[in-house]
């Protein structure tokens, strides 16, 4: 099990489990977190970022819901297959990066312009 690059910022407007999920979603849409890789428990995440259980939970919840990840009892939640029409991208999915890269940027103090300016750039 890898060591996650997840944070939490206490500071944002976006809640907890959300800047999560976001995280998570965009580590697994950009292959970071290969196809069964083993994600933390939810008690273990949860103490890692200093959150209450449901929160990781429910992070945890919504990207099973999005088939990015697999949940079974005592075996813990691993990362799914990915889908498999990569030429058409899922704009749900799309949209799951922008709000990770957005959340990510803000945490570091990028204000719009300069998160549009770097996405413009990663774009040419």
């Amino acid at each position: 099990m890898t060591a996650l690059a997840v944070r939490i910022d206490t500071t944002s407007q976006v809640p907890p489990y959300e800047q999560i999920r976001t995280q998570l979603a965009a580590l697994i849409l950009t292959s970071q977190l290969a196809e069964g890789e083993r994600l933390p428990t939810v008690r273990q995440l949860a103490t890692d970022l200093g959150l209450a259980p449901g929160t990781v939970a429910r992070a945890y919840r919504e990207l099973e819901a999005a088939e990015l990840i697999r949940t079974r009892r005592g075996a813990g939640s691993r990362v799914a297959a990915p889908p498999s029409d990569a030429t058409h991208p899922d704009p749900d999915q799309l949209a799951t990066l922008a709000r990770g890269f957005t959340s990510a940027a803000r945490a570091l103090g990028a204000s719009d312009e300069a998160i549009l300016t770097a996405l413009r750039k990663a774009l040419n």
